[in-house]
């Protein structure tokens, strides 16, 4: 039996995609009218997908009046999107190698644009965003977990229309309506090799039996199907369609555990030669970019994942800065050189090598990840000097576990907070907002939204921390831009 390596559950950061299937390599099909643009159309967007807006609350209701336990009150949500950051910082740790995961080579190409909603997941339990795809030919829609830490795309799937299978989701993709679906047969190269960091099993009875994998998750949860090229289409931003052709989808026929309810798969938007981010971003000039709205923003309030240029898609508030991706030093991961953190102008005494990837340290922009994690050499001063600028509030007796710092927030003025400031190796300097990291777990109740880890370890900027900025990945010239943005 093959060893699987454990992955973290997806559910943190979700973007609900609607994507039409049909693979045949990821280049533009032909034209097709009334539906199809040319190659030289700007940019691919993407809806991001509140959970509570009315194309999920359905679902997501039935969903919990099956399970009977979904969150009801913010303090639940919040401790459940800590129980799922701590399990995706296991994860992370096991995909940076530490714990044997191979690691996977990169290869890009360069080409236009796209763009996806997006909406923010503050209900039912989990702090996720979701956008809309569809895949296949003719084209079936679907709502996805966008993950940038993930790198395969796979929906709940279906080879034989007449089997029943996947009763508790309202979509299935059936493989076997799509005239693009193509399984990678396991005999392959590409199933034996180039598949291998995606779980590819060694089973092959026949040579033309499908490629299969088992995604196994360190909750328990698992993944199990087929590989396959499908086509997928997207929007553009002329209001028109594109085909991507030849996209690896995998086509999940069976699950354990409960780490994908409320959505029909995941969109993998980590770095690396077979995901989603990669293959859509040669099409659109090398760049993705998302703008988060506040993790507990109302349901109307709606942005986008976008492929191609993005600059005049979002109100900014200020100027954008620019600091190198280190693409290559953490597999899947979009790593950052930070060089050291300011509370107030003050630089903290915390050690380089909690910064440095070559030593257990470093870190990664992570949409996956709600709170904000850091290795505990960083930890401590920051929580220090927080705590000593919040003194002035009652600090509540009993802490709410595992925040190590909770006060009550009756007279809370946030401009008396000192500025928290992420300084990057460049000079690059990522400023978030105060009500990013002093979070409402409660009502009257604030916490210091840090999560710590053992040293060594790797520290996550997580999306809580991203939300009212806009992210633009630049995968060519390996740069993040980044700049505070009203994100509509």
């Amino acid at each position: 039996m093959k060893w699987r390596p454990v992955l973290l559950s997806p559910l943190l950061f979700i973007f609900l995609v609607s994507i039409s299937t049909g693979f045949h390599g990821l280049v533009l099909s032909h034209t097709i009218p009334e539906e199809h643009d040319h190659q030289h159309s700007n940019k691919m967007r993407l809806e991001l997908i509140h959970r509570h807006s009315p194309q999920l609350i359905g679902k997501l209701v039935h969903e919990a009046s099956n399970n009977n336990n979904m969150p009801k009150s913010q303090q639940e949500r919040i401790l459940e999107l800590v129980l799922r950051d701590t399990t995706r910082h296991r994860m992370i740790s096991h995909k940076r190698g530490q714990y044997g995961l191979n690691s996977r080579r990169k290869n890009w190409e360069l080409n236009t644009s796209i763009e996806m909603p997006m909406h923010s997941g503050a209900d039912y339990g989990a702090g996720e965003y979701f956008v809309q795809v569809r895949v296949g030919r003719p084209a079936q829609q679907f709502m996805l977990v966008a993950d940038t830490g993930s790198d395969l795309t796979w929906v709940y799937c279906t080879r034989n229309t007449h089997k029943r299978g996947h009763r508790n989701h309202r979509r299935v993709f059936h493989a076997d309506r799509s005239s693009s679906f193509e399984t990678i047969p396991c005999l392959s190269n590409m199933c034996k090799v180039q598949l291998a960091d995606l779980f590819s099993l060694t089973t092959c009875p026949t040579p033309i039996t499908p490629c299969a994998y088992d995604f196994s998750y360190i909750d328990g949860s698992a993944a199990l199907g087929v590989f396959a090229n499908d086509t997928v289409t997207v929007d553009l931003t002329n209001d028109r369609k594109m085909m991507l052709d030849n996209v690896l989808v995998g086509c999940t026929e069976s699950t354990q555990g409960d780490a994908f309810k409320g959505a029909d798969g995941v969109l993998g938007l980590g770095y690396s030669k077979f995901s989603f981010a990669t293959k859509a971003a040669e099409k659109f000039g090398g760049k993705f970019s998302y703008c988060l709205v506040d993790h507990l923003s109302p349901m109307n309030i709606s942005n986008y994942l976008i492929f191609g240029c993005t600059r005049n898609e979002h109100s900014l508030l200020g100027n954008v800065r620019y600091t190198k991706l280190l693409l290559n030093v953490m597999p899947s991961f979009y790593a950052v050189k930070v060089m050291g953190i300011s509370i107030g102008d003050v630089m903290l005494r915390i050690p380089f090598e909690v910064w440095n990837a070559n030593v257990g340290g470093g870190t990664i922009l992570d949409s996956g990840t709600s709170l904000t994690i850091l290795a505990e050499p960083a930890y401590k001063p920051v929580m220090n000097a927080l705590g000593i600028s919040l003194s002035q509030y009652k600090r509540l007796s009993s802490d709410i576990k595992p925040f190590e710092y909770c006060f009550n927030s009756t007279g809370f003025d946030q401009s008396l907070v000192p500025r928290l400031v992420f300084h990057f190796a460049d000079g690059a300097r990522f400023e978030p907002q105060v009500k990013s990291y002093v979070i409402d777990v409660a009502p009257q109740t604030k916490c210091l939204g840090f999560l710590s880890v053992r040293w060594p370890g790797t520290s996550i900027i997580g999306n809580i921390m991203q939300q009212n900025h806009l992210w633009e990945f630049d995968l060519v010239r390996s740069v993040v831009g980044f700049a505070p943005s009203s994100c509509t």
